[in-house]
């Protein structure tokens, strides 16, 4: 019953504008990172949805001109 009500209760994908407004980041920009593939969406008829995994993985990672922020940085 516990594992039962913990999948329930967890959040397992969001919508590209409950991401923005739970980022800041804007829709539009959500939406342009997401159309280049920088973010890996699930759709679902119209629907767009982010899995909360790959939420995390962009979010931690990040983009810049299409490269990881992690590969940009230098230890110099």
């Amino acid at each position: 019953m516990q594992v039962l009500k913990s999948i329930t209760n967890q959040k397992m994908a969001w919508s590209l504008a409950e991401i923005a407004e739970a980022t800041g980041l804007s829709l539009n920009f959500l939406r342009y990172e997401e159309r280049r593939g920088n973010i890996k969406s699930v759709r679902f008829g119209r629907r767009v949805l982010i899995l909360n995994d790959e939420m995390r993985r962009y979010l931690t990672e990040g983009s810049v001109g299409g490269q990881s922020l992690e590969s940009g940085i230098s230890n110099e």
